[in-house]
C-alpha cells in the first residue's frame, strides 16, 4: 500500500504498484449509465496515457540487458518476511498486485496479474480477468480463488489499515476460474476500482497448508509470483534476492525494462555511519543519502573525484508532502490548537537549513507541497464554495489568512517569536511558574518527548529542544532501537514524532488513514496526529467522490487548508529530488519519470563495472 510510517523494508525492485483506475476507450458512451467499459488499463480521471497495444513505458529501456549483481543496504534489522501483518519487523518481497501503476501519470493502472478490467459508468463494481499464464513460483496458476482469499485474509488478519481500505467492498464473487468481481457500497467512490487493482494477491494453497498461519511472523521465504525470489538470508543481517529466469510476466508491457539484476543483496546496518563507510569501501553499490550534512561533507574522497563514485540528485515529482513533527493530539495536553501553534513559533527552519541542512531543503507550507493540489493564498472559486459549508466549524483564518510557518530572523532564537508563543500559550491556559510552563487549571507542568530511531537526527532536533526549553517546557529527545520504535509507534506512545507525509498525485481513500477519525485509534494506522474532526472526515469524503480532476484539485486544497490551520504538525522540510550516491557501473534510461527514478530501472553496464573495478584496485 502507500507508504507506511513504520520501518518496513520495502524492496521497490520486486513490488508492484498500488492505487488508481483508468480510462475510457473510444467505444465508451459516457452518458450511458448502463454501459460497461472493458480495457487494459483504468485511470482515476481521464484516459490512460498508453493504449492497449503499448509495448513498454516510455521511461524504461525495453532492451536493458539482464544480469549482474548489485548490493544495497537497509537500516535496522528484520525478523519476519510477512510484511502484511502488525507484528514483527518485516523485510523481503511483497506480493504482486492485480495491476501495476505507471510512474509517469497521476494515477493510472495497467494490467499485471489481470489481463483486462471491466467496470460500469458509476464504478459501483469492477471485474478482473486474470492472465492464463500468471502462476506462482511452484507452477500453480493464479486464480480467482487466490484473489478472493487475499482480500478476506488482509481484512481479517492484516495491518488494520486494510480494514479501512476495503471497508466499502461488500462482495467478492468468483465468476470463473480466472474472473472475479468486487462490488462496492458507500456512494460515489471513483477510486475503489483502482484500489482493488492494487490488491496484493497471495497463494491460497500455500497459506492454507498445514502449519502455516498468516497472522504470525515467519522467516520461511514466502511463495510469490514476481520477478525475484528470496535466496540466501540471515535474520537481521542480509537477504539475497535471485531473479526468476522463467518469470511468467517478464515480457509484459509493464515489465519490459524493469528488474534487470540477476542477484540483489540487501545488507542491514544499525548505524548510518557504518553504512556510508561500507558504501565508500565498495561493499554497497547504491545508496540514497538522507543526511544533508553527509551529502555535503562525507563523500570528498578519491573515488568521487575520479568519477568512480557518483552523487546525483534525481528529480522526483511523484507526490507532494513533507517531513514534519507530528503532534500526538490523543494526549490531553496537545488538544488545544493554540498550544500546537505556539510550538511552531520556536522552530527556526531558516537557521537549521543554513547551519544543519547546508541549504539543501525547502520549508513546506502544504501537505501536498510542490503540486497543484497544494492550498495557497486565499481560497477562491470551487474551493471557497466548499469551505463555505463549514464556516463556523473551521478556524476563521481558513478564509482570512494564507497559511505559512512563522517567519524567523534566522538567528536560531527569535525573541519576537518567543513573545508570540507565550501569548498563544496564555490564551490556551498555560503560564510559566518557577521557570516551568504550567497548566493554569491543573497545575501540571508541560513535558514533551520527541521520539526517534536515528541518532543522526540529534543535530537537527536539539536546537528545537533548546528553544522549547526557553518556553519552560521539559523537552527531550529519546532515541530508541528499531523494535522499540515500531512498538511505540503502533501504540501511539509518543508526544511528538518526526515522520514523512508523502502524498499521492491523486489523493483518495488513503486520506482516511492519514487524517480520518476511524483511523485515529486503530493500532498501527497512519493517522499519527490522532485527528478526530468531523469536518476533516467530510472533506475526505468529498475528495474521494470527486468526479473529475478539476474538482479533485479544489477539494484537496480545501482539505489541505483545514489541516494546516489545525496545526497538527510542525512542517520541517521538503525536497523535490532524491539524492543518490552510487558506483558508476550502471546504465540508466534517458528519461526520468514523474515519480523519479528507481534502481529497478537500472542495469549493470559490464564495461563501466570493469572500469570502476580497475580504478578501485589501483587505489588500493
Amino acid at each position: 500500500m502507500r507508504t507506511l510510517p513504520i520501518i518496513l523494508v520495502a524492496i521497490s525492485l520486486v513490488t508492484g504498484g498500488l492505487f488508481p483506475l483508468a480510462g475510457a476507450r473510444a467505444d465508451e458512451r459516457p452518458n450511458d449509465p448502463d454501459h460497461v467499459h472493458k480495457a487494459h488499463a483504468i485511470a482515476m480521471h481521464g484516459e490512460p496515457k498508453y493504449g492497449p497495444d503499448f509495448t513498454h513505458f516510455d521511461y524504461l529501456n525495453p532492451d536493458a540487458p539482464k544480469g549482474g549483481f548489485v548490493r544495497l543496504s537497509s537500516p535496522g534489522t528484520f525478523d519476519s518476511f510477512n510484511r502484511y501483518i502488525p507484528k514483527g519487523t518485516a523485510a523481503g518481497i511483497g506480493y504482486q498486485t492485480l495491476m501495476y501503476e505507471g510512474d509517469d501519470e497521476a494515477f493510472t493502472l495497467y494490467g499485471l496479474i489481470a489481463e483486462s478490467v471491466e467496470w460500469p459508468e458509476d464504478r459501483s463494481w469492477i471485474i478482473f480477468n486474470l492472465r492464463p499464464e500468471a502462476r506462482w513460483h511452484d507452477g500453480v496458476p493464479i486464480t480467482a480463488d487466490d484473489v478472493i482469499y487475499s482480500l478476506a485474509t488482509l481484512k481479517e488478519k492484516g495491518i488494520p489499515q486494510y480494514r479501512l481500505y476495503y471497508h466499502n467492498v461488500t462482495a467478492a464473487e468468483k465468476l470463473g476460474p480466472r474472473r472475479v468481481k468486487f462490488t462496492f457500497s458507500g456512494g460515489v467512490n471513483r477510486e475503489l476500482p483502482l484500489i482493488m487493482g492494487q490488491l496484493p494477491v497471495m497463494p491460497k494453497h500455500y497459506w492454507e497448508a498445514e502449519g502455516r498461519d498468516f497472522s504470525q511472523t515467519t522467516l520461511e521465504p514466502p511463495l510469490t509470483s514476481g520477478p525475484y525470489r528470496i535466496g540466501d538470508f540471515e535474520a537481521g543481517r542480509f537477504i539475497e534476492l535471485k531473479r526468476v529466469e522463467d518469470y511468467w510476466g517478464k515480457d509484459l508491457p509493464v515489465s519490459r525494462g524493469r528488474d534487470n539484476f540477476d542477484r540483489i543483496r540487501i545488507d542491514f546496518y544499525r548505524d548510518e555511519t557504518v553504512t556510508r563507510e561500507a558504501l565508500k569501501a565498495g561493499d554497497i553499490d547504491i545508496f540514497i543519502e538522507y543526511s544533508a550534512k553527509d551529502w555535503a561533507l562525507t563523500y570528498d574522497i578519491a573515488a568521487l573525484h575520479d568519477g568512480s563514485l557518483v552523487k546525483k540528485k534525481f528529480e522526483d515529482h511523484s507526490s507532494g508532502g513533507m517531513q514534519a513533527y507530528f503532534i500526538n493530539t490523543r494526549r490531553a495536553k496537545f488538544q488545544d490548537r493554540r498550544l500546537r501553534r505556539a510550538l511552531a513559533y520556536v522552530y527556526d527552519f531558516k537557521w537549521l537549513n543554513k547551519n544543519i541542512y547546508y541549504g539543501l531543503y525547502e520549508q513546506p507550507n502544504s501537505y501536498f507541497y510542490g503540486t497543484e493540489l497544494a492550498a495557497s493564498g486565499l481560497p477562491t472559486g470551487e474551493e471557497l464554495k466548499i469551505l463555505e459549508r463549514f464556516r463556523g466549524r473551521v478556524p476563521e483564518e481558513v478564509f482570512t489568512t494564507p497559511y505559512s510557518m512563522p517567519e524567523t530572523d534566522g538567528s536560531g532564537f527569535s525573541r519576537a517569536n518567543l513573545k508570540k508563543a507565550f501569548e498563544l500559550l496564555a490564551e490556551a491556559g498555560w503560564e510559566v511558574r518557577d521557570l516551568r510552563l504550567t497548566n493554569v487549571a491543573t497545575g501540571e507542568p508541560m513535558s514533551l518527548e520527541i521520539l526517534a530511531h536515528q541518532q543522526s537526527l540529534e543535530r537537527a532536533v536539539l536546537p528545537f529542544i533548546r528553544n522549547l526549553k526557553r518556553l519552560g517546557i521539559d523537552a527531550r529527545l529519546t532515541v530508541v532501537d528499531t523494535s522499540q520504535y515500531i512498538n511505540r509507534l503502533r501504540d501511539y506512545d509518543f508526544d511528538m514524532i518526526i515522520s514523512g507525509s508523502r502524498q499521492s498525485l491523486s489523493p483518495g481513500n488513503e486520506q482516511r488513514e492519514y487524517w480520518g477519525s476511524m483511523a485515529a485509534d486503530q493500532p498501527d494506522s497512519r493517522n499519527l496526529a490522532g485527528i478526530k474532526d468531523p469536518v476533516v472526515d467530510e472533506l475526505i469524503d468529498l475528495v474521494i467522490s470527486a468526479p473529475d480532476r478539476e474538482s479533485l484539485v479544489a477539494r484537496t486544497r480545501a482539505l489541505d487548508r483545514v489541516l494546516l490551520w489545525g496545526h497538527y504538525t510542525i512542517p520541517n522540510l521538503a525536497r523535490p529530488f532524491t539524492p543518490y550516491v552510487y558506483w558508476d557501473m550502471f546504465g540508466m534510461p534517458e528519461k526520468t519519470p514523474l515519480r523519479g527514478t528507481s534502481s529497478s530501472f537500472w542495469w549493470v553496464d559490464p564495461a563501466k563495472a570493469e572500469a570502476v573495478g580497475t580504478r578501485r584496485r589501483a587505489r588500493n
